[in-house]
């Protein structure tokens, strides 16, 4: 979760790290902290709260001067938020970083203390630091090895070495780590968005592997000390993608980025009324014989599992289910050749779900994952892999790579059903038009922005909400829900629909918001219905529809109404919708939308 950059070259480091720093604050900003050698001497600064702070706090700082360092943004696992629990951590001649949890460091605490070591801090990192000092003898590399294999858990470490000046030494396991040289230096950090001002060409460090960086280049090694040619990859996007570009937060600004990403995503696949995985060389045979679908993903891409569960059932009528990744591998999932196993996450990096992955290649199953980060752990580990096209996300709350998502899910959906011959020519074209108008009719509900505005002002105050939907609409009313919950702190539930009556109508009270999310016409008669209920109860019912409501005037207190689409197309335009309404409810309750208290971005802990 957290955040790492590391820099040793031609320029004065600690600007590089900070403005890394900021670029990567979403993985965490509970504290920060950097380390700068200049050749002699290491100096660490480190505070509690938002990068700026640092900034403050390195300004103010004298002798912070060299040309190798390495940079951290803590999101808190072990030990709370303290100066002494930020990174760096420091244990005799090693200076260390880390991102990921060490499983095992109470016994290694123990052990350690009997060889002298005493930690100051409450984390695991300073335990790891401790341990590497304790084997190492003047070769870096030797006692990284070793302490690889004696550490269990997640890790990506970046340390420098007192005796070793101008080099940094990096090693993963599990926890992302990017790295990339140009003629000013070598350069490694925990997301490539970090790194975007110098270079868009980069190698994702492979699990099990060390890298030694200095001035004069970057060096793979696997854990035997073979060299090892790096696989290089490409960014096609720029600085200004990662950048708020005049808007007041990044989550407004990716809430209207969905046009492009989608776009991006969907129309290039779309050909003659098929969908055309060719150019990612999908082949066709992953679909074929397939007699079940799990989709396996984690907070917001879990809902997009659910969207994709409504579509592929009704298209192909063959059996969906949409677990958490974090409880999939502890269930002893039934798996086998005739399965397919959909992973979905924007990072490619969630810890939990790349342990469902490697389980369902274990068990045999088929496996492709829709992926937004290009060279991740779980594209690579993929069958094959469907890479959305969202450019960097930076706000914690997911907007574009959800949308993107479910696009992915809609794509997945027609190849199944083209490849096992479930629809007529003429139903996928007509399937392809229907997807193509749903999506063009997202730049129409963003010209709503300001009306959905007036209606979150009228629930700003609330402590608790609910969302309603039914079907389809249930997945969608779970998103929108979460977008409220984690970024205005309202204590927000969804539910479908008709489970309410079975004990939650008795929550609604006078006042309380009931968002109802209303896409499919054959059950609209029932969640009115259930609309009616809460309404008698008080409670203040916001319609967010694309369909005609005029039979159902004075059951709702406001409307948002979406251009209509097709019912299997329901997800894009009221989705949108419901990001702004969550953005909005917490402008005006004046927190951080972009940063929300005790989230990160990407998680690479279990």
């Amino acid at each position: 979760m957290c955040g790492i950059i590391g820099f040793t070259g031609k320029l004065q480091t600690a600007d590089i790290l900070v403005n890394g720093l900021e670029q990567l604050e979403y993985r965490g900003y509970d504290s920060a902290g950097i380390a700068v050698n200049d050749g002699t001497t290491t100096r660490i600064v480190k505070t509690t709260g938002k990068v700026s702070k640092l900034r403050e706090k390195v300004a103010a700082t004298k002798g912070i001067e060299g040309t190798c360092g390495i940079g951290h943004t803590r999101w808190a696992t072990h030990g709370g938020v303290t100066d002494v629990n930020a990174h760096p951590h420091v244990a005799g001649k090693v200076t260390l970083i880390h991102n990921g949890i060490i499983e095992n460091y109470k016994e290694l605490t123990v052990a350690l203390k009997e060889k002298g070591y005493t930690a100051i801090s409450e984390t695991d990192t300073e335990v790891a630091a401790m341990l590497i000092d304790s084997l190492y003898n003047g070769d870096p590399f030797a006692a990284l090895r070793e302490a690889d294999k004696i550490l269990e858990g997640a890790y990506g470490f970046c340390v420098m070495f007192e005796d070793h000046p101008g080099e940094i030494y990096c090693m993963r396991n599990a926890s992302p780590l990017v790295a990339s040289y140009t003629e000013d230096g070598a350069f490694i950090a925990s997301d490539m968005v970090a790194l975007l001002k110098y270079t868009k060409d980069y190698f994702v460090v492979p699990e099990e592997h060390i890298v030694v960086m200095t001035k004069d280049g970057i060096t793979l090694y696997t854990m035997d000390e073979k060299v090892e040619e790096p696989k290089m990859l490409h960014v096609d996007w720029d600085t200004t993608a990662a950048q708020k570009g005049g808007y007041d937060y990044f989550m407004q600004k990716e809430i209207y980025d969905q046009p492009e990403a989608l776009h991006n995503t969907v129309l290039p696949r779309i050909h003659n009324g098929h969908a055309d995985f060719s150019a990612d060389n999908i082949s066709d045979d992953i679909f074929k014989g397939i007699n079940r679908v799990v989709i396996t993903a984690c907070g917001t891409a879990w809902h997009s599992g659910l969207i994709g569960r409504h579509l592929i059932e009704s298209m192909l009528r063959i059996p969906v289910t949409v677990e958490l990744s974090s409880e999939f591998r502890y269930m002893n999932p039934i798996l086998d050749e005739n399965t397919l196993v959909i992973v979905v996450t924007q990072s490619g990096e969630t810890a939990d779900s790349l342990a469902a992955l490697r389980l369902a290649n274990e068990r045999g199953a088929k496996t492709i994952s829709i992926v937004n980060v290009k060279g991740s752990s779980i594209a690579r580990e993929s069958d094959y892999v469907l890479y959305t096209h969202a450019g960097p996300e930076i706000a914690v709350a997911s907007t574009k790579a959800f949308s993107v998502q479910c696009a992915g899910m809609y794509l997945i959906a027609l190849k199944l059903a083209e490849v096992n011959h479930k629809m007529t020519e003429e139903e996928m074209a007509d399937f392809c038009k229907k997807f193509e108008a749903a999506i063009d009719t997202v730049p129409a509900v963003l010209k709503m922005d300001d009306y959905i505005k007036t209606i979150s002002e009228k629930i700003k105050d609330t402590f608790s909400a609910f969302y309603l939907g039914r079907s389809l609409d249930y997945g969608i009313a779970c998103e929108g829900c979460l977008k409220l919950k984690e970024i205005s702190y309202v204590n927000a539930e969804a539910y479908s629909a008709g489970e309410l009556k079975h004990g939650t109508i008795s929550l609604i009270t006078e006042g309380v918001p009931v968002i109802a999310v209303a896409t499919q016409e054959n059950v609209l008669p029932k969640l009115m219905a259930n609309v009616e209920e809460v309404k008698a109860r008080g409670a203040h019912v916001i319609m967010v529809t694309d369909k005609d409501m005029s039979n159902y005037e004075g059951i709702y207190d406001d409307l948002i109404q979406v251009p209509n689409v097709d019912d299997l197309f329901g997800t894009f335009g009221v989705t949108v919708a419901l990001q702004l309404l969550a953005y909005h409810v917490t402008v005006f309750r004046g927190y951080d939308v972009d940063q929300p208290r005790n989230l990160a971005k990407s998680v690479t802990v279990e």
